[in-house]
């Protein structure tokens, strides 16, 4: 009985301490995301002189007007990246598992090559301007949602990731459905996608972050500012703000003070509170699966 009361203490102690070990670890993670929401809410002049401050002080939510100066801007951005996000998401979680699926099969007799072929592609590529000349000149991708959507829908690390763990599903599930008279198809979406929730959350959580932060695509593709993303529309409002201030200083023009710091905070608030927010529902499916496909080869 003593040696188990040791023992029971010593797990107590044990589980204390890495609970206030982590604690503090997700503390010092939360703390840049803590400065950035403090510092957009305090004066330019005051986020100058005495930087990122721990306590709020000199409030002030001129950087969030000028940012939403343009509502109807604002809100047609968001519409637009949440419609690309959604479908995006979709497409490149679908793509991606049946792909791994396919790959992971042993009664496949090219998946080795295929494999190959995948990812020989993230070794090389034919570069910037003979891929813009093949989206705009052929595939028509100017103006167009299909250029936001198309370039990020397939991801070879993904499929990597959903090989891996597509591999460890028992191959009796598969062949036992078989013997019943099921096709692939239906093994793929009834047996094999219900097994793989945590795997779906993982590959979501990518392709979301990877739709959501994306303004490359836009800046290339998109000239009409009723499709702009809501990252692309956002740089541009800091661009203009920031070019005014240069001209201003160069010609010695008397401009009203633009908070360009706390602008470039609020900015980073508005545009990633809805993945922070996102990011919880999904985080033990993201530990679990990230986990299982960097295991497994």
């Amino acid at each position: 009985m003593p040696v188990k009361r040791k023992i029971g203490k010593d797990v107590l102690s044990v589980n204390i301490v890495g609970g206030i070990l982590i604690g503090l670890f997700a503390l010092v993670c939360l703390m840049p995301f803590y400065l950035i929401i403090i510092a957009s809410f305090t004066e330019e002049t005051s986020l100058i002189r005495n930087g990122y401050p721990l306590i709020p002080t000199d409030f002030s939510i001129q950087s969030y007007l000028l940012c939403l100066k343009n509502p109807i801007a604002i809100v047609r951005a968001y519409g637009t990246t949440i419609s690309v996000t959604l479908i995006g998401t979709s497409l490149s979680v679908f793509l991606a598992t049946m792909t791994g699926y396919v790959l992971s099969r042993k009664d496949f007799p090219w998946r080795n090559q295929f494999s190959f072929f995948f990812f020989f592609t993230t070794l090389f590529s034919g570069g910037l301007v003979p891929w813009y000349m093949l989206c705009v000149r052929y595939l028509h991708f100017k103006n167009s949602y299909i250029g936001l959507i198309l370039p990020l829908m397939f991801s070879v690390w993904n499929m990597i990731i959903a090989k891996s763990f597509m591999a460890g599903i028992p191959a009796e599930i598969s062949e036992s459905a078989k013997i019943d008279g099921a096709n692939d198809i239906t093994i793929f979406i009834k047996l094999i996608l219900p097994l793989s929730k945590p795997l779906l959350a993982t590959l979501g959580l990518f392709a979301a972050l990877a739709y959501w932060n994306d303004w490359y695509n836009c800046m290339l593709y998109v000239t009409d500012e009723n499709m702009f993303t809501l990252q692309y529309y956002l740089q541009r409002v800091l661009g203009s703000a920031e070019a005014m201030r240069i001209v201003a200083e160069k010609s010695g023009m008397a401009l009203p003070s633009v908070p360009l710091e706390s602008m470039k905070m609020a900015m980073t608030v508005i545009a990633t509170g809805p993945i922070v927010l996102l990011y919880p529902f999904v985080q033990r499916y993201f530990v679990k699966g990230l986990t299982i496909g960097a295991v497994k080869g």
